[in-house]
């Protein structure tokens, strides 16, 4: 079948010939359908290979069509079917809600309400493929006090006693069906419940059953763990435990969510082969998991088989699979299942026809729409006003505006329109970031009488606030509590954010905390944007006041908020802050523990969720990874001793022994510090990384694949980051920070061309990129290895697009790579494009004049800073050292010393940078007393050296021939600090290279590795020179044997 061939790139060739083989016992499948007066036969319009090269004829044509269809719409009768369908109660799917919500997507910053509700229908929508049999029914006796004991044993991860030992003393009779409801119990905790599983088959007489596998199978799919599923399958085939339709099911389930189709499709084989035919939900799971793979032609021959065997969709189901043909192209088909609908499941005419409608606008097939509503007329069916708002939604989803206004003319000429229709065009105006045109129309809407909605509000007011107008921004918000408008928590926590941006944190508190007045009480999502917004502002303060505040509302703090918390605090050093904060995280996790164990009824609202029932389809999502959910805390001298003990040696076995002895339980937050400790030893690192990934209950999760793939990247193990990468992607847990990882370690290595194909690669796979994602390729695009201008410029104004507000760090970085090649134009009109983004004018400003000042570009500075007007003063202050950096590299002393003399007169003191440049001129004019003088200066006044400073000495004492005095000072800062770095060691290794003093810097090289700083290839290409020169064959073959042992130490090597 085409579809197989289509299918090829998402199976092995060894699956090949069993999907052949399914597939042609298929008959082919004509759908017979009654005899019906109003039988529609749409026109074939299946897309092929050639429709593509028609495409343009086709958008010519597509004017002359809307007008048809506009005479239309003005001429024919509207009427509405109130007549109840009888039919099950649609849900939105997730395809539809993105497309029914998309008036929200301009408000990502804020509040993400579309995700919300997408995930809210589904666990609505979507059903658990577990259910048990009914407690009571069964057995002779009430199992549920045994089951509850054995639970809390399990879950009691910090007894001093282990499990299993508690356990044996119980003197518990494990029966199958206490098994069973203990796993069950557990699934929220993998590792605890394969540890209890593997504890409990062990014991004597213990009865397998396939009730118990099935749990088993279910847990290890929510987990990711395919390769358990694996081995307990083979696991029951020993046990000659028979499949039965559950576990079928579970197996179609969780590869499907997974998207792993051809696994999915060979499952869906393999049940005839054992003799267990396929029921309908199985069908109905199959053909979900296709839809969701946007596997349209393949799903439709599943839904052919049905018809044949006399199953049906679910109306949710049906209208995913029209979407999925839609966006295929398959229009005869989309026609063919909507006919369908019809007549074998009764659903209304007028109703399926809104769908198909819907499906051709969701999937942008605007040409496909219009002709609907042209054959619906030609077949005398009137037209319900629903279409017209469907239609209106459509244009404007494709940027055809003006043809949306239009169709909303003939709606007021009929009386149709809607304060919603309203909300439709003012969000397209949105989109296309008109916000006058937007204003127009709300306007227009208010004098026409129509009162707008809280959304509509909201999204005016998220744009306002986003470009920097925010009185405008307040003024409509009050606009709406005049008008008698209810905002919700969307609109509340808008005017929140725009309050937090502007800086006005009383205000901010004032209007969250009538959300409460209001009777509306707070979520965990409102929450968490409150915590985001104070996190960009920087005010962790007030981030303990929101975490306090949601501890006292019993609000569970998820890992997200901590981390976030966490990062902001760690930019900002709050290194005290970061350790209340972890603190608050353990407590929190240990709280969360307790509270599932300690409460008698606290397992009755989790049993329905976890029983093992073929009817249902799915389980709402959980986490990225379940062991997420409920990770341990670790204490500090556990980590402290597999540290010790990965450090003891350089060989990986014996290591590896060193650990089966230790006795420690793993868990990823564990995992998590040990590797951050040993980021310097990859290969140890890497290799325990793999080690704890083999062991029993044990789960990898994005925290852990990304600080494996940081290492990887830090050690140029590029092969083994992507080796990595792909197996994140296999087990479906790719979060947007492993590419932001990803484009950050080939950034920093001069590979650009590789870091923007991965940031293509991310948008291509459905990722939205992060503002770190943005950061860290602009700066690799400006950087010195593999500076790419034109494409950093076009990154930098698509951040700007998204939403994301730079930071100083990426700021500093592109306007200073602008101005090095002579792009003034771009950097000024990034400057000016600041102001738009909240920041001040002097702020702006001085990122602008530092920049030229490091690029040489002196005179184009100060005309700056002299046009400035009013702000020259402050800005004077945020220039101060620049300037006089830039006059001393011209060689402009006199007017240097006159800019630190009028600075002193207006009350500011030279500060470090100033006093650094001067150090560092006067030895660059070999004037040491004076730079001698200007050192003991900044000593005596309270101005602390810094590395820079130290720096410049070493350098200046080297150029002058003084390397005992240079040795003196480098020496002075490894004692008394500041430590050097990166940068100074190398900077000497350099300078007493060039001395003939190689063998000197050959020592920095170890020095270097001792302080945790790994030199790099330049480093050791610059000693290896230097004692080629001096003669020294035998020490620099000793130089090339320690780099090769670096790189063998930091990649993983199998």
């Amino acid at each position: 079948m085409k579809c197989l061939i289509r299918f090829q790139r998402f199976r092995s060739q060894s699956r090949a010939d069993l999907f052949r083989l399914y597939f042609s016992r298929l008959k082919p499948l004509p759908l017979h359908f009654s005899t019906h007066s109003k039988s529609f036969k749409p026109p074939q319009t299946r897309q092929t290979p050639q429709t593509s090269l028609k495409n343009q004829a086709e958008t010519c044509s597509i004017p002359s069509l809307f007008h048809e269809i506009t005479d239309i719409l003005g001429a024919v009768n509207v009427t509405s079917d109130e007549t109840p369908s009888g039919f099950s109660s649609p849900q939105t799917n997730s395809v539809e809600l993105g497309y029914a919500q998309e008036s929200l997507s301009s408000r990502p910053a804020v509040c993400q309400n579309a995700l919300e509700k997408s995930k809210l229908m589904e666990k609505e929508e979507n059903v658990t493929v577990l259910d048990g049999t009914e407690v009571g029914n069964s057995v002779e006796f009430d199992v549920s006090p045994v089951v509850h004991e054995i639970t809390k044993i399990i879950r009691n991860e910090n007894a001093l006693v282990s499990m299993e030992e508690q356990l044996e003393k119980l003197g518990f009779s494990f029966e199958p069906e206490i098994v069973e409801k203990v796993l069950k119990r557990c699934f929220k905790v993998p590792h605890l419940a394969f540890r209890f599983f593997n504890w409990v088959k062990l014991r004597e007489g213990f009865c397998y059953a396939t009730e118990t596998f099935n749990t088993m199978l279910y847990i290890c799919g929510e987990a990711r763990e395919y390769g358990l599923v694996e081995k307990l399958l083979e696991e029951m085939e020993e046990k000659s435990c028979k499949k039965d339709i559950k576990t079928w099911t579970i197996l179609i389930s969780q590869y499907g969510k997974a998207k792993l189709i051809g696994k999915a499709l060979e499952i869906f084989g393999n049940m005839k082969k054992y003799g267990c035919e396929p029921d309908e939900a199985s069908y109905r799971m199959m053909i979900r998991a296709l839809c969701n793979a946007q596997k349209g032609d393949i799903a439709l021959e599943f839904y052919k088989e049905m018809v044949e065997k006399e199953m049906s969709l679910d109306l949710n189901l049906y209208k995913m699979l029209l979407n999925c043909l839609a966006n295929s192209g398959d229009n005869a088909s989309v026609h063919l299942v909507a006919d369908n609908m019809m007549r074998v499941s009764g659903v209304p005419e007028h109703e399926v026809y809104s769908y198909v409608l819907k499906s051709f606008c969701v999937s942008g097939r605007i040409r496909e729409a219009l002709e609907l509503i042209r054959d619906l007329k030609k077949r005398d069916l009137s037209l319900d006003p629903h279409y017209f708002e469907i239609l209106v939604k459509g244009l404007c989803r494709a940027d055809r505006i003006a043809d949306a206004l239009e169709i909303v003319d003939i709606m007021k000429r009929r009386q149709l329109v809607s304060e919603k229709v309203y909300e439709i065009i003012i969000n397209g105006y949105l989109r296309k970031n008109d916000l006058s045109k937007a204003f127009d129309l709300f306007k227009s809407m208010k004098e026409s009488g129509y009162i707008p909605t809280a959304s509509t509000y909201t999204d005016l007011m998220q744009r306002l606030f986003r470009s920097n107008r925010y009185q405008k921004g307040c003024d409509l918000y009050n606009e709406m509590l005049e008008r008698g408008i209810e905002p919700d928590s969307i609109a509340t926590m808008a005017m929140v954010a725009g309050n937090i941006r502007q800086g006005n944190i009383s205000e901010a508190w004032k209007v969250f905390n009538s959300m409460e007045d209001r009777g509306i009480r707070p979520s965990w999502k409102t929450y968490s944007v409150f915590i985001k917004e104070l996190c960009k502002a920087g005010r962790t303060d007030e981030i303990f006041r929101v975490l306090s505040k949601m501890q006292g509302a019993k609000i569970v703090i998820r890992d997200e908020i901590f981390h976030w918390v966490i990062s902001c605090m760690e930019k900002k050093g709050e290194m005290d802050n970061v350790a209340k904060v972890n603190q608050m995280l353990r407590m929190s996790k240990l709280h969360s523990q307790t509270a599932d164990i300690s409460n008698n009824n606290g397992f009755k609202g989790l049993e329905p969720l976890v029983e093992l029932d073929h009817n249902y389809l799915e389980q709402e999502r959980t986490d990225c990874h379940l062991v997420e959910s409920i990770p341990r805390a670790y204490n500090e001298q556990d980590l402290d001793e597999v540290y010790r003990i990965l450090s003891s040696s350089k060989d990986w076995c014996i290591i590896e022994e060193a650990l089966e002895r230790c006795n420690i339980k793993f868990t990823p937050e564990q995992l998590v510090g040990i590797l951050r400790k040993s980021t310097l030893h990859g290969n140890t690192a890497l290799n325990f990384f793999s080690w704890v990934g083999k062991q029993a209950g044990y789960c990898h999760t994005s925290e852990t694949y990304n600080m494996a793939i940081k290492i990887s990247g830090c050690g140029k193990d590029f092969k083994n980051m992507r080796r990595l990468f792909y197996e994140m992607r296999r087990r479906g847990c790719l979060v947007p920070e492993t590419w932001a990882i990803m484009i950050m370690q080939y950034g920093r290595t001069g590979l650009t061309e590789i870091a923007l194909k991965t940031f293509t690669e991310m948008k291509t796979d459905g990722f939205n990129p992060t503002a770190s994602t943005y950061k860290y390729l602009i700066i690799s695009l400006c950087g010195k290895k593999g500076r790419k201008v034109d494409e950093a410029i076009k990154t930098f104004k698509e951040m700007i697009r998204a939403g994301y507000t730079p930071d100083k760090e990426l700021l500093e970085t592109y306007l200073g790579c602008l101005c090095e090649v002579d792009k003034l134009s771009e950097a000024r009109n990034c400057t000016d494009s600041l102001s738009k983004m909240g920041f001040t004018v002097p702020l702006t400003y001085s990122l602008y004049i530092r920049a030229l000042c490091r690029a040489g570009r002196l005179e184009e500075a100060l005309e700056i800073l002299d046009n400035i007007g009013t702000e020259q003063s402050t800005l004077d202050q945020y220039v101060y050292g620049s300037l006089v950096h830039g006059l001393l590299r011209k060689g402009l002393l006199e007017q240097a010393l006159a800019k630190v003399d009028s600075m002193k007169e207006a009350g500011i003191y030279p500060t470090v940078h100033v006093y650094t440049s001067l150090i560092a001129h006067f030895f660059k004019e070999r004037q040491m007393e004076n730079a001698l003088g200007i050192f003991a200066k900044m000593k005596k006044e309270g101005c602390q050296p810094t590395i820079v400073t130290y720096s410049a000495m070493i350098r200046g004492y080297m150029n002058m021939g003084k390397v005992a005095d240079a040795r003196n000072v480098f020496n002075h800062m490894k004692l008394k600090g500041p430590r050097p770095d990166f940068k100074a060691y190398s900077m000497f290794i350099s300078c007493l290279c060039e001395v003939s003093r190689s063998e000197e810097a050959m020592q920095l090289l170890s020095e270097m590795r001792n302080s945790g700083i790994v030199p790099s290839t330049v480093n050791f290409r610059t000693v290896f020179y230097g004692l080629n020169r001096e003669g020294k064959q035998d020490l620099a073959q000793t130089v090339l044997h320690q780099k090769s042992t670096l790189k063998c130490e930091r990649k993983f090597l199998t």
